[in-house]
């Protein structure tokens, strides 16, 4: 049942989430309908800066969101989310103005649910591109190799791997990948002549593996790397895949996994994401909002 606030939206304070926080976040998702996902909430809020509003009524959280920043060229907004008793109030764009000024001008990018986008929008974000969301059981290719040498990732690959995301996000992600081993179950490389072309990583997700980052060459790199990681796992995989990688998408069909949701990417103070698309097939994490 919707439930009145007992102050101006204006007049709610925002504060910082930290890791203590991890339950309440949970059951702000879970009272959406969302995955609880702790497991995500705890990368996110490690990684990130968490905002919430706190229920005056003392019942957890009235919203939530968390910002992902990777220096002065861009920062991730995520999991922006109003508990469903207070929704259509106002709350999420009273939120989302105190991001966007904490943010300092940095430029902003986000993944919105079709239900989110017209608030963006009216906030000054742009559409930049668009996410397609695939899920299923991986069936194998049968005979057919790959030309492509992918192997289980290392210690001594992280370094590789950062300096390959650099330059594929455009961005320093350091922080983020440093803590990839501890949040993903199974992570690979691939490599063309000991030089690292490709890299990937699959994460636990409400009786699924999620696919992401994926990060490849060409499609072929990116399709060795999946199916080396489909190998290592008997749950059904999800992958968030940017739009534009059609071939890849008709390949997933071909493997059995079908088209779910999708996502719309938007951007504030930038007209486009950094970085190499054409190498970018997944992201780490979509968190929408």
């Amino acid at each position: 049942m919707p439930s009145s606030l007992p102050r101006p939206i204006a007049e709610l304070p925002v504060r910082r989430l930290t890791p203590g926080d991890l339950v309440a976040c949970a059951d702000l998702c879970e009272d959406r309908g969302w995955p609880r996902d702790e497991h995500r909430w705890g990368l996110l809020l490690a990684a990130g800066t968490g905002y919430g509003v706190d229920d005056p009524g003392g019942k957890g959280l009235v919203a939530s969101c968390v910002v992902t920043s990777y220096g002065p060229r861009l920062a991730a907004i995520g999991m922006l989310l109003v508990a469903e008793r207070y929704a259509r109030q106002g709350i999420a764009r009273h939120l989302m103005n105190h991001v966007i000024a904490e943010s300092g001008g940095t430029p902003l990018s986000l993944y919105a649910t079709s239900a989110g986008q017209p608030l963006y929008e009216q906030i000054g974000f742009s559409v930049v591109g668009r996410s397609q969301r695939v899920t299923g059981s991986f069936r194998p290719a049968g005979d057919r190799s790959s030309a492509v040498t992918v192997r289980p990732a290392t210690a001594e690959d992280l370094r590789a791997m950062v300096r390959l995301d650099s330059d594929v996000f455009g961005t320093d992600r350091t922080h983020v990948l440093a803590r990839l081993p501890a949040y993903a179950d199974h992570i690979r490389v691939a490599q063309d002549e000991g030089r690292l072309i490709g890299y990937a990583a699959a994460w636990p997700s409400e009786r699924t593996h999620v696919v992401g980052p994926l990060i490849a060459r060409d499609t072929a790199t990116a399709q060795a790397l999946v199916a080396s990681l489909a190998e290592a796992t008997d749950l059904p995989l999800r992958v968030d895949v940017d739009a534009r990688h059609t071939e890849l998408l008709d390949w997933f069909e071909e493997r059995g996994l079908r088209p779910g949701s999708s996502t719309t990417v938007m951007t504030l103070g930038a007209s486009d994401l950094p970085g190499d698309w054409t190498r970018r097939y997944a992201p780490l994490t979509v968190a929408t909002g």
